[in-house]
């Protein structure tokens, strides 16, 4: 019920839908200080949301469990209400594209989604690894995260000139086969880290300089990286909102474990 009358009031304004170019990123005329932006990220057993307005932001963070569905809306709402705007003065929504949990994935995706398209507002994706890069403080980061089934998902960024380079793009493996990155000054980040914390430091040596097992996929982040983004018009249609699952399956076969 909540979610149907979220829905509706994200579509009443329909001069606002028709101002910003219906289901279309190229007709949208962004105006950087006027941005406002929603931010979803549902990969992990957080549930990290972030909103930011011409004057401010605001931002929720809870480890939540498995209870992102039941939360996301009220929480959304609560931001809404606490940055005194109405869901139909978002310009645009992004979300935690992946990798992560399944479900989490399609929770983030499908209600950045569903916002859009009642708002006839663009979408962008922001890849969860990178996102805990960005979290991170560092400039050399190796980003994993808890992929299960003895594996992690993981890549390498280093930061130039403001801008997150992959040195080693998103991938998933086992942590005794992660690919190493040259040099050293990198900071292993991420709860890959406390998962499989031993055999990451073992397999990463001298080029660790630190570890941040804390780290994770912040909303707040997503923002920062998502506003350069929508500046230079690399908002997607509502449609074209997917998860990257970088895995075909969700648990291993009893013959497996």
């Amino acid at each position: 019920m909540r979610a149907r009358r979220f829905a509706a009031r994200a579509a009443h304004d329909r001069q606002f839908a028709g101002r910003c170019g219906r289901g279309g990123a190229a007709a949208l005329q962004f105006v950087p200080h006027l941005m406002n932006l929603l931010a979803l990220e549902t990969s992990t057993d957080r549930l990290s949301l972030a909103l930011c307005t011409q004057a401010s932001e605001y931002a929720y963070d809870a480890v939540v469990g498995q209870r992102h569905a039941e939360l996301i809306l009220a929480e959304v709402e609560a931001l809404l209400r606490q940055a005194g705007i109405a869901v139909r003065e978002l310009h645009g929504i992004v979300y935690g594209e992946g990798p992560g949990a399944f479900t989490g994935l399609r929770i983030a995706c499908g209600v950045a989604q569903g916002l859009a398209l009642a708002l006839g507002v663009p979408v962008l994706g922001v890849g969860t690894l990178e996102a805990v890069a960005e979290a991170s403080g560092h400039a050399r980061v190796v980003a994993c995260i808890d992929a299960r089934m003895g594996e992690v998902y993981h890549a390498a960024y280093e930061k130039r000139e403001g801008e997150w380079v992959a040195i080693t793009p998103p991938g998933l493996c086992a942590p005794e086969a992660l690919p190493l990155p040259e040099g050293g000054g990198w900071a292993g980040c991420g709860n890959g880290f406390a998962a499989y914390g031993d055999a990451l430091r073992a397999r990463l040596g001298e080029r660790l300089a630190a570890v941040h097992a804390d780290v994770y996929p912040q909303a707040r982040a997503m923002l920062r990286l998502a506003r350069p983004r929508f500046e230079r018009g690399e908002g997607r249609p509502a449609a074209q909102a997917v998860p990257v699952y970088l895995r075909d399956k969700v648990a291993l076969k009893i013959s497996e474990r």
